[in-house]
């Protein structure tokens, strides 16, 4: 009976050792093959539907947030949407907000099978599990060598009664509507409750507001939002798209700081 035990113990080490050095090799896997970006004229819209109350949801923050950083320059915008669907579940999401959860059914409507958390849209038309790096990097390099047919232009101004926003479209006439996240790029919270109990979450280009606006026919225009009282032109952005509201394809999308100036856009 105790060599039967022994054994068993043994065999549970042994499994246990060989997890983390699995565990271990995949994360230096990625450190030495950072995300394949390309090096074409396309771009890559990625929204992530997360959570801090779901204990899957912290490895596809992560990757997003190392993506990020290797993007630099390039055309890759990032959104962290956090729904409130886990609020429920022992943890209430400070960031959460039922219109991301909305969207997030929005495109089960359009393509995809399943509403889950992490799930990850890229460019409107396919998706992923949120912390999948090989099944997002190869996306990321079929969408960055594409060529847009269309080109977005965006500024914005902090105002004392909001943020201004002018937009320009150039390229291919488009049909769509003018989708814009208000962002906060950096936040850390310690987590009270929940799957996550006990952890300190990192969290990146959260996003704060979503607003939809119909497209001029002149291609260009301005709108306006309201501005949160937490608001930082330091550690926040803009990231507008053009997005087919019957598709939901993203067809051009760029982003813009939100200096606080006087003067007009």
């Amino acid at each position: 009976m105790k060599i039967t035990r022994l054994i068993t113990l043994c065999a549970a080490v042994v499994l246990l050792l060989t997890s983390a050095a699995y565990v271990k090799t995949i994360s230096s896997f990625n450190k030495r093959n950072p995300v394949n970006l390309g090096s074409g004229k396309g771009f890559a819209v990625l929204e992530l539907f997360t959570s801090e109350g779901c204990s899957s949801c912290p490895p596809a923050d992560e990757l997003l947030e190392r993506i990020q950083k290797e993007a630099g320059n390039k055309p890759v915008y990032i959104l962290a949407y956090h729904v409130d669907y886990w609020n429920r579940l022992g943890w209430k999401d400070i960031f959460s907000n039922p219109d991301f959860s909305k969207r997030q059914y929005w495109y089960q409507s359009k393509f995809t099978s399943q509403v889950y958390t992490p799930q990850l849209i890229v460019n409107g038309t396919q998706e992923f599990v949120g912390s999948d790096d090989r099944a997002i990097r190869n996306s990321l390099s079929t969408a960055l060598n594409e060529k847009a047919s269309t080109a977005l232009n965006l500024r914005a101004q902090q105002k004392p009664q909001g943020i201004n926003i002018h937009y320009q479209l150039a390229g291919l006439p488009t049909q769509g509507q003018l989708v814009v996240a208000l962002v906060q790029k950096h936040a850390v919270n310690k987590i009270k409750a929940g799957e996550n109990e006990g952890r300190t979450l990192n969290h990146a280009q959260i996003v704060r507001q979503l607003h939809k606006f119909s497209l001029s026919p002149q291609r260009q225009g301005d709108e306006a939002i309201a501005l949160p009282k937490e608001f930082d032109s330091q550690n926040w952005e803009l990231i507008g798209f053009i997005q087919n509201p019957d598709t939901g394809e993203i067809l051009a999308a760029a982003k813009t700081s939100v200096p606080s100036t006087s003067g007009n856009l």
